[in-house]
Formats: structure tokens, C-alpha cells, sequence
């Protein structure tokens, strides 16, 4: 007798809840963890927040779209991480939700699902849950540009050309490598018939017209930052040692992947003794240039960034993992056929439902764990709250004032840079990452200097007391992680600047 589990019957009459779901619920397995473990901010999200203070129309990391909008979730949820963190997760959402609907279109709703299941196991192990930056905000863009890339070129749907032209700015606004991806779709559309003739309409024109508009700010300051050249391109003797960066960039996709490998294994009809129990997830005929879409964008992406990386030595693929791996799993679900049988489905469940688990209770375990077995420091235990509250409230009765920068220690400063006075970031070491402070107006303005103490007296590192001199420390400050283990106290050496003139 066939036994058919609740979740496929779900599948079946109700997919968009499904999937609905299954992103809502990873959504909240990560706010969940952040608001429990983490002390200060992943990765580099408090230099994002950090550069999205200042609202520049550019940085040294690229267009600044992401940059303002962390900086607005940061303010609207009163100074808090929660609001980026909760950011971040709706990006998320949109995302898969978006890549639902144009799998829907493509395959069917029910097939649908199973595209998104399949690439969120990819995207779990590889793209960041919680760091919100350029490649955060870049994926909900890249997922609505695809989708009404096909509604123009598949579906003939003219009305979608003003909102691909506000994917297309707003991703032009938010990662360098927009221009490669935009460039992406149109190949596909000038080989093929209809992608030709959608292009030669004039709300191409119109669309065209409306990406230079929203692009031409960001354009104005690459032009007048002497930031609008090409790269070099390598020596020939070098190029050996750029294949083979390349060539473990993409090896870094492919173990990403694995997931949907894995999960394959599972659902292979080995050692099956009857097919016909197994049920079935149907779909209609997947119209022939929907099958190309989806072959090209889940592979073309990822064989050009990588290609462009290994050729100039970036470290990590144009675009970012979660951009080029989106397609992923539709691509295997088209390639599976009309008819998906779903063996093994409780067995299906467990290990997918572990390899979404699984980075969470990693992060959990190295949290943990990790301070009581090595020397090596979790970022996100310091104590960023209560940090910046001391030094804010130090520089106040000392001066009289509102903190207004901070410098010295690139970690420290920055996290400081998130207290609730907000103040400026200025890192002296590398002055050109923040050309919004210099020297002389740091000391005009005043503010705090901070390093990590190795002792009590808390004597600056040489390299701080040569671009500061005469400072007059004071006496270091320690703060507890979330979890000490076997790691001393965290001791900051501090010492004030006073501002001049009134």
C-alpha cells in the first residue's frame, strides 16, 4: 500500500505555503540565534554599518546602496542589531520567494518547491545568514531581475519592463559586479528570437533610460574618484597560478552544492523494491526556452565569476555564492524530468532538515565550545554594547561632550562606532578608507583612542603612539565575553583626545 506523508500532500494542494513556511521558519532559526549568541556583529557588518553612517555616494567596497539601507534598519529599530539582522532575513525571504514564483512558471508550483528545498541546502552552507551587506541585498535583486527577465523574454509581458529597469539600478547601486550579471541577460536575450525582438521595443529605450538615472550618481563619483578603470590584466607568466585559483573557486561551488548532492543520494532508486510506491511530484512540459533559462543562468554565472576571479585574484567568486548558485537546485529539478518520485521521504525530511540545522548549530557549538579548546577568539561574543556604552560615557564626563570619533584599533573603533551617540570612524592606520575624518579634524573634534592591552598599565602599541603622540592612557578597561573559557579577560587600552576650541 502507498503511503503518502502529510508534507507531500502539502506539496501537492498548497505549495506556496510550503515554501512560505519552510523560509519563515529558517528566518526565525537565525534571528532566534543572533538574539541569543551574538554579542556584536558578524563578519564585516559593523564596518557596513560603520560606511552606511556617512551616506557617501561611494566606498572602497563599492556602490553604496546596501551601506544606507543598514543604516536605516539600524536606526528604525533604535540603534539595535536586530533591526539589520531582521534586514537581512527578509532578503532572504524575498529571495526564495521570488525564485518560487519564477520556478512556478517555469516547472509548475508543486516542482517549485522542491527547486527551493533543494537551494536553500545550498545556500545555507554558503551564502551569510545574518552579515547584511552588498552580496545580502544583491540576492532578492538578482532573483527579481531573473524573474522579470523571463516575464519579458518567455512570457512576452511588456509591463515588466519598468520594474526590470529598478532591479537592474538598484543592483547597479548595490554590487560591483552588476554590470557582469546585467551583461549576462543580455546574451541570453540577443540569442534568442524573442529575447531580440523584446529588445527592440521602445520600452527597451525607456527601461535603459531609467537604470542611467538611478546609476548616474554612483557613475559620478567613480568618475570624479579616478575609481572608472579597468583592472590590469595579469602577466602571462602568472596566468598558470590565476587557472588555478580559479579552478578552487569553483571547486568551492561545487562543495556547496554538495547538499543537493546528498540529498540526490537519498532519493536515488537504488535498493528501491518497487518504484510504484513512491510518490510523485508532476509538473507540465517545461516549455524549451524556459529549459535554456535556467541551464544558462545556473551555470553561466558561476563559470564567469570564476573565470574573472582567478584571472584578477579576487578572493572569493564575482557576485558572491548566493548569487551564482540561485538557479541551482530549479536547474536539477528541470533536469530530473516531468515525473519526481520522492523515495525514502522520512528519511528525505531528517537529512534535509539537518543540513538547514546544521550551520546554526555550528555557529552554537563554536560559541560554546570553541573558547574552552583553543586560543582563538569568537567575534561575536565581545561585548559591543557595553564597550561603546563605557567609552561613550567616559568621553561625556571627561569633556562634557557627545563622543564624536573614534580610532586606533580597526576592531575595537568600529564596534564603538555603533554606540548609541554614533560616532565617526576613523581609522588612522589606513586614512583612506574613511576620507570623511583625517587627522586634524580628529583632533579638532576630539574623541577616544582604543587598543588591545596587553597589560595593566596600558601602554599603545608603537604603531598607535606614532599616529597619535602624546596621548595619555588611561587605565585599561576589561570586559567579559559571552563565554570566557580559557581565555583571559578582554582588556582595552584607552586614552582621550580632547577637542579644541569651544
Amino acid at each position: 500500500m502507498r503511503f503518502t506523508s502529510l508534507v507531500i500532500e502539502l506539496i501537492r494542494a498548497r505549495p506556496r505555503l510550503v515554501v512560505g513556511l519552510v523560509v519563515a521558519l529558517q528566518a526565525v532559526l537565525w534571528l532566534t540565534v543572533s538574539l541569543i549568541l551574538y554579542r556584536s556583529p558578524p563578519g564585516d557588518l559593523a564596518t557596513v554599518l560603520a560606511l552606511g553612517r556617512e551616506y557617501r555616494v561611494g566606498t572602497d567596497l563599492g556602490p553604496p546602496l546596501a551601506f544606507w539601507v543598514a543604516d536605516i534598519a539600524f536606526r528604525a529599530a533604535g540603534n539595535h542589531m536586530f533591526g539589520v539582522y531582521l534586514l537581512a532575513q527578509l532578503c532572504s525571504i524575498v529571495t526564495f520567494w521570488t525564485l518560487y514564483l519564477f520556478a512556478r512558471a517555469a516547472v509548475g508550483g508543486q516542482q517549485a518547491v522542491l527547486a527551493v528545498l533543494l537551494t536553500l541546502t545550498v545556500l545555507a552552507f554558503s551564502a551569510p545568514g545574518l552579515e547584511f551587506g552588498p552580496l545580502v541585498l544583491a540576492r532578492p535583486l538578482w532573483a527579481l531581475l531573473l524573474l522579470h527577465s523571463w516575464q519579458l523574454i518567455g512570457q512576452n509581458r511588456r509591463n515588466a519592463w519598468f520594474a526590470w529597469s529598478l532591479d537592474a539600478g538598484l543592483l547597479l547601486l548595490t554590487t560591483s559586479a552588476a554590470i557582469v550579471l546585467i551583461a549576462l541577460v543580455m546574451v541570453f536575450a540577443l540569442t534568442t528570437a524573442r529575447g531580440r525582438r523584446i529588445l527592440m521595443s521602445f520600452d527597451a529605450l525607456f527601461a535603459f533610460s531609467v537604470i542611467i538615472v538611478l546609476a548616474l550618481p554612483y557613475l559620478i563619483w567613480l568618475i570624479r574618484a579616478d575609481e572608472l578603470v579597468l583592472p590590469h590584466l595579469p602577466p602571462i607568466a602568472g596566468l598558470s597560478s590565476r587557472a588555478v585559483h580559479g579552478a578552487k573557486l569553483f571547486g568551492g561551488l561545487l562543495l556547496a552544492s554538495l547538499g543537493i548532492a546528498i540529498v540526490s543520494a537519498f532519493n536515488s532508486p537504488w535498493f528501491v523494491r518497487s518504484q510504484d510506491e513512491a510518490p510523485i511530484i508532476f509538473r507540465p512540459p517545461v516549455d524549451p526556452l524556459a529549459r535554456d533559462f535556467v541551464y544558462f543562468f545556473a551555470f553561466a554565472p558561476a563559470v564567469i565569476g570564476c573565470l574573472i576571479s582567478g584571472l584578477f585574484s579576487l578572493d572569493h567568486v564575482v557576485g558572491g555564492t548566493g548569487i551564482v548558485l540561485l538557479m541551482s537546485g530549479l536547474a536539477v529539478v528541470v533536469a530530473c524530468g516531468d515525473l519526481i518520485h520522492l523515495r525514502r521521504q522520512q528519511i528525505l525530511r531528517t537529512v534535509w532538515a539537518a543540513m538547514i540545522v546544521a550551520p546554526a548549530a555550528g555557529v552554537i557549538a563554536a560559541t560554546l565550545f570553541v573558547p574552552w579548546t583553543t586560543a582563538s577568539e569568537v567575534t561575536t561574543s565581545l561585548p559591543a554594547t557595553a564597550i561603546g556604552r563605557f567609552f561613550d560615557d567616559s568621553f561625556q564626563r571627561r569633556t562634557n561632550r557627545r563622543l564624536s570619533a573614534v580610532s586606533g584599533d580597526a576592531e575595537l573603533a568600529t564596534l564603538i562606532s555603533l554606540s548609541p551617540t554614533r560616532p565617526h570612524l576613523f581609522l588612522a592606520a589606513t586614512p583612506e578608507r574613511t576620507p570623511w575624518f583625517n587627522l586634524d579634524k580628529f583632533n579638532q573634534t576630539g574623541g577616544v583612542v582604543v587598543w588591545r592591552a596587553s597589560d595593566t598599565d596600558g601602554t599603545p602599541p608603537p604603531a598607535i603612539a606614532r599616529l597619535f603622540p602624546g596621548l595619555a592612557p588611561e587605565v585599561p578597561q576589561t570586559f567579559d565575553r559571552l563565554v570566557n573559557g580559557r581565555q583571559p579577560l578582554l582588556r582595552v587600552g584607552w586614552a582621550i583626545v580632547r577637542p579644541k576650541g569651544p
